[in-house]
């Protein structure tokens, strides 16, 4: 027998047994080959023009918003708050970062994947008598806000200059019951700001009650 033709008697042996193994109900097994993760799309960058211009009076403030499942801070030129009723410049201060956290993120920022969670009826105010000088109350319990939400508005207020620039931010809801407690904003908070709930654990702050 030639070398081809034992060649095509082989070739011809092995698909027969594969047909019998199909017949007999064996089937193949795919193997899953991990790739890795997709690729990002996003840089997660504060684009430029967003630091370069100011207001009238070139103010501009640093806020934290989400990108990927982080947080990433951006600068972004700071309006004076609206309908403050407040003489307190710490108030005023608060309630302009919050509406820079409510504000639609500009086409560029979300071109480079920044978004956020505060809610945009969120309201914020000063301490009440007996809270601590540098508490702030929410109009929505903190641990009731999304955890992403709460990070925000904990890393922006406590890296603000305006507002001590403490990496913390003493927060309380609005019912008379509710009281103050210190949420840290740690490097773990940035990285994971679902975690942003068990920053705030502890000992209440405040005085009342």
């Amino acid at each position: 027998m030639t070398p081809t033709g034992r060649s095509w008697r082989q070739t011809a042996g092995v698909a027969a047994l594969v047909l019998a193994a199909a017949g007999c109900g064996i089937r193949g097994t795919s193997v899953p080959v991990d790739a890795g993760g997709a690729p990002s799309r996003v840089s997660c960058k504060a684009p430029s023009s967003e630091a370069a211009p100011g207001t009238a009076d070139g103010k501009r403030a640093a806020v934290y918003l989400v990108c990927g499942s982080a947080l990433a801070q951006v600068e972004r030129p700071l309006a004076p708050a609206t309908g403050t009723g407040s003489a307190d410049p710490r108030v005023h201060a608060a309630r302009a970062l919050l509406q820079e956290l409510q504000r639609t993120p500009s086409p560029a920022e979300e071109t480079a994947g920044f978004s956020s969670a505060l809610p945009a009826d969120l309201k914020v105010d000063g301490p009440r008598p007996g809270d601590p000088a540098d508490a702030l109350r929410l109009s929505i319990r903190p641990d009731d806000l999304p955890s992403f939400a709460l990070a925000q508005l904990v890393c922006t207020y406590g890296t603000s200059p305006a507002l001590g620039r403490t990496h913390a931010a003493v927060l309380g809801g609005p019912g008379s019951g509710d009281r103050t407690h210190r949420y840290d904003c740690s490097a773990d908070v940035l990285a994971n700001p679902d975690i942003a709930e068990n920053a705030g654990w502890g000992d209440p702050l405040s005085d009342e009650g």
